[in-house]
């Protein structure tokens, strides 16, 4: 199914050290786009080899190099982007040519039908080694298991947004891996296609087995915010009262001792029972300030994660 647009495209492609990859990419790309009206944009997160040189030296009009000052991540890398393009379509995708630029077509089609604002793609016989499927798959089954998202592989990079759902995603940290169930907790509407999927052309991959923490630690993150942002007190209000009520138990005990006249004073439970009841104080406050103070910085204020070196639009830099 291929549904053209006269619209405007916006292709983000995050990419580091990638310069064996970004000129076939750029063929595919222009191969399988006939007919539309589109931009490719390049977000070069700091690389260290030659791939600014080589996205420079095709001299492609319809390319929009975005050159971040340090190496950031494929997370604020995929949102310099996304704040950059200029499409009603945002369609994401990986710069290692894993992906294949031919399923855009079908996936646009399904979003320019207006039934969905998201479509994403399920990764066909998969080319990847275990150190990147094992990641994966704790992430699509913890999405399932504690969320009414059923995704079958949130790993895959190639997805066509609608404007406003893009670009209200607020990616920070590395949140790209959670990117379908943050567009979901935005109220988007979402469509799954299989999609092909191809060995790495040249270079090496970027993850290693810590990738498995990293996946725990922002769903855990990405579960806080969907079921206590709005009241956090009710998680860390349960925690924080039960041990306050520990320590006051402790220390009424400790009164009731004292004044039968015992010497409390060198009483470890003195100890425990004042430390419960100050943990309690804290859990109230600290963790839910210090996320909250981060999403204010950086959004209340409109503020941004990242910083742009330069952006050049064929050979011409701005």
């Amino acid at each position: 199914m291929e549904v053209l647009t006269d619209q405007m495209l916006s292709i983000v492609v995050p990419l580091y050290n990638e310069e064996d990859n970004v000129v076939l990419l750029t063929q595919k790309i222009h191969e399988s786009l006939v007919g539309y009206s589109y931009q490719i944009i390049y977000i070069d997160d700091f690389s260290t080899d030659g791939t600014r040189k080589m996205i420079k030296k095709m001299n492609d009009t319809k390319v929009h190099l975005i050159a971040l000052k340090k190496n950031y991540g494929q997370s604020l890398a995929l949102a310099a982007g996304i704040d950059y393009a200029e499409g009603e379509y945002i369609i994401t995708m990986d710069g290692d040519l894993q992906n294949d630029p031919s399923d855009i077509p079908q996936m646009l089609a399904y979003a320019v039908r207006g039934e969905y604002d998201l479509i994403t793609g399920i990764r066909q016989k998969r080319k990847d080694s275990l150190v990147k499927k094992i990641p994966s798959k704790i992430a699509n089954f913890l999405v399932r298991r504690v969320t009414k998202l059923d995704i079958k592989d949130n790993g895959c990079a190639l997805k066509v947004f609608t404007k406003d759902i893009a670009k209200d995603l607020n990616l920070y940290g590395e949140m790209h891996r959670f990117i379908t169930l943050l567009a979901f907790l935005e109220g988007a509407q979402i469509k799954q296609v299989p999609v092909k999927h191809h060995a790495r052309h040249a270079g090496v991959s970027k993850y290693g087995l810590e990738r498995v923490f990293k996946v725990v630690a922002d769903m855990m993150l990405l579960l806080f915010i969907r079921k206590y942002i709005q009241r956090p007190i009710h998680l860390f209000g349960i925690f924080g009262v039960l041990l306050i009520m520990l320590g006051i138990v402790i220390n009424m005990y400790l009164l009731v001792v004292k004044l039968m006249g015992e010497d409390i004073g060198n009483r470890p439970l003195l100890i425990f029972g004042l430390m419960f009841i100050l943990a309690g104080i804290q859990l109230f406050t600290i963790g839910i300030v210090m996320e909250l103070l981060i999403r204010t910085y950086y959004e209340s204020q409109q503020k941004r994660p990242y910083r742009i070196k330069n952006i050049s639009i064929g050979d011409q830099t701005k």
